[in-house]
């Protein structure tokens, strides 16, 4: 888990299984798949969404908000940010790397030694 202030709130980021199952029941798509695509966006500038920035933050932010407590809506929760600067790298940075630590864990561990893994 992470904190980012987007908007000048400070927002924690929980990359795990219920992010994924509140993005899929927000948006109707795949987390992974979108986050996949996103890959692309070093090589091709052209292909970034900020949008879907906001929606991983806000699918990880209600996962970190836990399951219990009240969340809004991704409409009323954007309608709660007074800004959100694109060219802020840190924050873009912090979003994607919660998402890929959360999502992508074994892809991030180190091989260990002579197990061939």
């Amino acid at each position: 888990m992470r904190e980012v202030n987007i908007g000048g709130k400070g927002i924690g980021l929980k990359g795990s299984p219920l992010a994924l199952l509140f993005y899929k029941q927000e948006f109707g798509r795949d987390l992974a798949g979108d986050l996949i695509k996103l890959r692309n966006v070093e090589d091709e500038p052209e292909s970034f969404d900020a949008l879907l920035f906001l929606q991983l933050a806000w699918a990880m932010a209600k996962a970190a908000n836990g399951l219990n407590k009240p969340f809004p809506s991704f409409v009323t929760w954007l309608s709660g940010l007074d800004s959100f600067d694109v060219t802020d790298t840190e924050v873009i940075q912090a979003i994607a790397d919660e998402a890929i630590d959360g999502f992508f864990r074994s892809a991030n561990k180190p091989k260990e030694e002579g197990s061939g893994k």
